[in-house]
């Protein structure tokens, strides 16, 4: 298990590294920093003064490797707009973001699940055409036109949730509802798949020609085995999850680390743009360490060395 976990984690130094040289490129090629930083009356010397004092006038090569350099220790430099550093900035605003996805897995799970297993036992069936509508229309619809509507709905017209912010205890309820409900749309349907396929195999027929209660076939036999395929999508969606909460935060004023990050982009914050989405790729990273650590518990085939 110790050799897997370090072969694992020397695996997420090559796509670090490449993720420093994409976001040193993509954050030159969009547009002069240095404008966001001096007075829109500033002179041409004034702004060459912040230039240098910044580093933005040495060769881009220089740039990165310096940048680089201090990112290896940790630094990712300081916020333009706060005057701060910009990993604590990061970090203060990750607990936010890190409980909308908590409770956004809760509801994509307890939405998924039933669908799923309802859809795969009664295939063809209007259930499963239900299942398989709602599925599509709601891959369909954005996020923020659905934080839209539930806002218009729950919070203006039946004022039985909060609209925004972080204020209560029920201030998650609609941002979870909101992301759950996209991801639940892709789970359900790959647990109908893998269901079908599932329900197909010959321990499930012995099981049944032995007279095992339908229930404990479906749960002890069938959703064990089929919830392999499921996790693995279910760690590939933590991207989505991480990439929809940025725009979901911003719709219900959720002070996390999206929203900040989405406003940092606007006023080319470099620093906390880098801390942010630096942050974002070890969680993601994170979480396909721990979907891969789960086979193991779901299927006893299954050993690390």
């Amino acid at each position: 298990m110790f050799r897997y976990l370090l072969s694992r984690f020397l695996q997420m130094v090559p796509p670090l590294f490449g993720l420093t040289i994409i976001l040193f490129v993509l954050l030159r090629i969009g547009g002069d920093p240095v404008a966001h930083l001096a007075h829109p009356d500033a002179s041409a010397a004034e702004l060459e003064a912040v230039r240098a004092a910044y580093g933005f006038d040495r060769p881009l090569l220089e740039q990165y490797f310096r940048q680089l350099g201090l990112i290896l220790t940790g630094d990712f430099g300081d916020s333009f707009r706060f005057r701060t550093a910009a990993m604590p900035l990061v970090l203060e605003r990750l607990p936010a973001t890190l409980e909308l996805a908590f409770w956004s897995m809760v509801v994509a799970l307890m939405i998924a699940i039933p669908a799923g297993l309802l859809s795969a036992i009664y295939q063809n069936s209007p259930i499963d055409l239900t299942v398989t509508i709602l599925s599509t229309l709601g891959r369909a619809m954005p996020n923020f036109w659905i934080g839209i509507m539930l806002i218009l709905f729950f919070a203006v017209q039946l004022r039985w949730l909060p609209v925004s912010g972080r204020l209560e205890a029920t201030s998650i309820v609609l941002p979870a509802i909101t992301l759950g409900s996209g991801i639940a749309t892709a789970l359900a349907r790959v647990l109908r798949s893998s269901m079908l396929e599932v329900m197909r195999m010959e321990y499930m027929t012995t099981a049944r020609a032995k007279g095992v209660p339908r229930w404990l076939i479906l749960t002890r036999h069938g959703l064990r085995n089929a919830l392999i395929p499921f996790v693995t999508v279910f760690g590939l969606q933590m991207a989505w999850l991480l990439g929809g909460a940025v725009i979901v935060e911003e719709v219900f004023a959720w002070p996390g680390l999206g929203r900040l990050l989405l406003n940092s982009v606007q006023v080319r914050d470099l620093a906390v743009v880098q801390a942010g989405v630096f942050v974002f790729a070890l969680v993601v990273m994170a979480a396909n360490l721990i979907v891969d650590l789960s086979y193991a518990a779901l299927d006893p085939r299954i050993r690390y060395s």
